[in-house]
């Protein structure tokens, strides 16, 4: 039997191929690796936030704190109570909630990361949230929503409900 001659009576035996490999096409070589990039909304006008606030957003801002009040003392609905208190600066006033990012740069590619920080643990949160929580967070949410329909201290306000889950279940951002 010859070495080019292909072996197909015994499916058992092992071929060892003598010829080296084929190249890789050029084009494959030569592929950059993939570009992610990290989306920043643009910002909202200030003439349209100012309508939004004047026309909508105060009094929706008080009704989605009501509903999301009332998801978060049932218990089983406060995943969806602190999704909403979440989105409280957008609903108010269209502004998006601002984030900690870091941006890494590694062997040309650029990584964002958002910010993890250590939590306490949930038995001490959940502990919290049934003791303190929930009525303070009630005193809270009612100061910080009355500092911003006096429109002066908006600022303040808005501050205060970027930090409601802190509050109301000692979560650190």
């Amino acid at each position: 039997m010859a070495d080019d001659e292909p072996v197909t009576e015994d499916p058992t035996q092992v071929v060892v191929a003598t010829a080296p490999p084929e190249p890789l096409p050029a084009a494959v070589v030569a592929t950059p690796p993939p570009t992610y990039v990290a989306y920043a909304p643009q910002p909202r006008s200030l003439l349209l936030r100012a309508v939004w606030f004047f026309f909508i957003g105060w009094w929706l801002s008080g009704v989605a704190i009501t509903v999301a009040y009332v998801f978060c003392v049932t218990i089983i609905g406060l995943p969806v109570g602190f999704w909403i208190f979440n989105r409280l600066p957008l609903i108010l006033t269209l502004r998006e909630r601002t984030g900690t990012t870091t941006t890494i740069v590694r062997d040309g590619v650029t990584y964002v990361v958002n910010r993890n920080v250590d939590q306490y643990p949930m038995w001490a949160r959940a502990l919290y949230f049934i003791l303190i929580g929930w009525w303070f967070g009630a005193v809270y949410l009612t100061v910080a929503w009355g500092l911003c329909v006096l429109i002066i201290t908006l600022p303040i306000g808005l501050w205060l409900f970027n930090r409601v889950g802190a509050v109301m279940t000692l979560l650190r951002y």
